[in-house]
């Protein structure tokens, strides 16, 4: 393997081992490495088919790739490659298309990422500066920039720590009977629920108990909060302002602790029209299978252990995918934030004809924007 192949490798190489992870299975090779010239036309059949969607035949690698070499010679290479299960051949054509095996194979071995230019590094980072201080606009922002760079759907998870904690309450009144309670979380997450006010609560209730609850509650994990509402709980019953800051509290408490069971509660996503404008994707069923990717949060949850647990880029191409929706589809993703505090992950979603060296450097980059915004939180 070529210092280049491992650079993509060595996020993976450690869980490559292990048959029940993504990244290995069902597509691991049991014969020995390509030669050279096996290699460059394995490589250029990959880069033709990502740059045209169409089957690759002889004729054409031969003319566009100066490979030096005869076409019955690529012929005779292009049926090895596809006896070693790395192309296949549609029945309704003469040319050869990259299998998920190939794919992989090109990822660990034939290529490494693409750095961004100077100027696309500065273009972003610039559109990062605007929203330093907005954290609910990183993931958002984050997405859009993958799906711009790299002609796919970007997705972007929060970064989510294993306990959150509150920064601060707000109590905004709708009416007289009810009112809208919002905590801001530290990583900036905003959570908020309908709360029903009893008959002659007052607007300056509600600031008397939004100003209780955050000189309680705020800095403090879900359990910290259970502890606090026990002492309100043992409140003069004639104190109206303290039974509003326990019903409030409970309230908060229950958003917390939702938060804290999910490991994936939203995932931010643009660019879906470059995945439906890609011709693998003109047909409506497949097509619905990528907008049940993205709605599959169980999925997610898990490739959100992994991708944040070992770090660096990981790619899942097709049917290493564990859900079969899933198939026609290849992510690249990242983790970023600071783990024991907060972490989520970044990354693109696209047909496994996706130009993968452009992808991994792009999310390598974000991803580090990202881990940047997250440590000025905690500095």
């Amino acid at each position: 393997m070529d210092e280049s192949a491992n650079i993509i490798w060595h996020s993976i190489s450690e869980s490559a081992s292990r048959s029940d992870t993504p990244v290995t299975r069902g597509i691991r090779r049991s014969a020995g490495p390509l030669d050279e010239r096996a290699q460059s036309i394995l490589r250029a059949v990959i880069e033709e088919y990502i740059a045209s969607a169409a089957p690759v035949g002889s004729r054409a690698l031969v003319e566009r790739y100066h490979l030096q070499v005869s076409s019955a010679t690529v012929r005779a290479i292009l049926a090895e490659l596809e006896a070693e299960g790395l192309l296949y051949h549609p029945h309704t054509s003469s040319g050869r298309v990259p299998t998920d095996a190939g794919y992989r194979f090109y990822v660990e071995s034939l290529t490494g990422d693409v750095p961004l230019s100077p100027i696309e590094q500065l273009m972003i980072r610039h559109q990062f500066g605007q929203v330093e201080f907005a954290t609910d606009q990183w993931f958002r922002l984050a997405a859009t920039t993958l799906a711009s760079a790299t002609h796919s759907a970007g997705i972007a998870t929060p970064a989510k720590p294993r306990a959150a904690r509150i920064r601060r309450f707000e109590l905004i009144p709708i009416g007289d009977r009810m009112a809208s309670l919002i905590i801001v979380l530290n990583e900036g997450t905003l959570k908020q629920a309908l709360f029903t006010l009893d008959a002659g609560t007052r607007e300056e209730d509600l600031d008397e108990a939004v100003r209780r609850l955050n000189a309680s509650c705020a800095g403090r994990s879900a359990a910290d909060v259970a502890e606090h509402l026990r002492w309100f709980a043992q409140a003069p019953a004639d104190d109206a302002t303290f039974e509003l800051v326990r019903r409030a509290g409970d309230r908060a408490l229950r958003l917390l602790r939702e938060f804290d069971a999910a490991t994936v509660e939203q995932l931010f996503s643009d660019g879906l029209l470059n995945v439906m404008a890609a011709p693998e994707f003109a047909s409506s069923e497949k097509l619905r299978g990528v907008f049940e990717a993205l709605e599959n949060r169980t999925y997610f949850a898990e490739l959100f252990d992994a991708v944040t647990t070992d770090g660096g880029v990981r790619v899942y191409i097709g049917s290493e995918n564990r859900p079969d929706e899933m198939a026609d589809v290849s992510l690249v993703l990242a983790p970023y934030g600071r783990p024991g505090a907060a972490v989520g992950f970044v990354g693109v979603l696209g047909p496994t004809r996706l130009h993968y060296p452009q992808a991994i450097g792009t999310v390598r980059f974000v991803s580090g924007i990202m881990n940047d915004l997250v440590d000025h939180l905690y500095t």
